[in-house]
């Protein structure tokens, strides 16, 4: 996405602008300005979108999943329901995201899109630069998620923690010429990182709770994001740290999702990169 395009765009008449009531007119270099496109949530549907992508994780993780590994045959059974229950779990999130954005805006037009879910280039708010070297602060962001990976993590249920069955010999038998299964795994992290949870909680949430949570917005997110987890609950606290200081403090100063989904997005290349090995190894 280019400056020029960054900036480009008509106007669009907005119900109600944080601190102002005013019509959009572009994003422009007011980093505040992005609040234009977006309707503000009262604290009942902040929790409420919040429980819609939560609870199926949930149910489809620790009800859905075990019922249907009763019903397949071979060996990991568990593991291939998992697998398939938490992405049909993600990809619901982003028919969620769709459903929100149809109620707000009336249509699902890419111009009203890109402003409603804060997907333009990242904006300083020290200097009024869009895009260009702005970019490059994800770069550090990146960097930070990246050292935090090599912080030992909770291990969960030896049954359920992918990350530890990616490195037994259980994953490395499972995986070996799945190609079908790497597929899986590959829709898994796109709906993962990019146009599922990560477009929910900096796309749709982190620009509507602004009204609720005031400057503490970002942490709100962030916690939101690591009690999310409850298909997972061992992973809330390092989901926790990440959520808060590298994906939603980034997406908030920059008034960019684009932020959170690249620094989320280095997991998606972690685990693509394992599993493509197992896979060919």
């Amino acid at each position: 996405m280019s400056v020029d395009d960054d900036l480009s765009g008509g106007a669009v008449a907005v119900p109600r602008r944080v601190g102002e009531t005013a019509t959009d007119t572009g994003p422009g270099n007011d980093p505040d300005a992005r609040y234009a496109a977006v309707q503000q949530y009262s604290l009942a549907q902040i929790l409420g979108v919040w429980a819609a992508a939560s609870v199926p994780m949930a149910l489809l993780a620790w009800v859905v999943a075990p019922l249907l590994s009763d019903r397949l045959s071979g060996d990991e059974s568990l593991a291939r329901a998992l697998l398939i229950c938490l992405t049909l779990g993600l990809i619901w999130q982003f028919v969620l995201v769709l459903i929100l954005m149809m109620h707000e805006l009336g249509a699902l037009r890419w111009t009203r899109l890109r402003d409603a879910l804060w997907l333009r280039s990242p904006c300083d708010p020290g200097t009024g630069r869009v895009g260009g070297k702005t970019w490059w602060w994800a770069a550090l962001f990146v960097f930070l998620a990246a050292v935090l990976q090599l912080v030992p993590p909770i291990p969960g249920p030896s049954s359920r923690d992918f990350a530890d069955f990616l490195t037994s010999d259980r994953g490395e038998a499972f995986f070996q010429g799945a190609w079908g299964w790497f597929a899986v795994i590959a829709l898994f992290v796109v709906f993962n990182t990019i146009i599922g949870e990560e477009l929910l909680f900096r796309g749709v949430l982190l620009p509507r709770i602004k009204d609720a949570f005031g400057r503490a917005d970002w942490v709100a997110n962030g916690v939101l994001f690591a009690i999310y987890h409850l298909h997972q609950p061992w992973s809330m606290p390092s989901s926790l740290v990440e959520g808060v200081f590298l994906e939603a403090y980034p997406s908030r100063r920059f008034r960019s999702a684009w932020m959170g989904i690249i620094v989320h997005s280095l997991q998606s290349v972690f685990v693509l990169t394992i599993v493509f090995a197992l896979v060919v190894g």
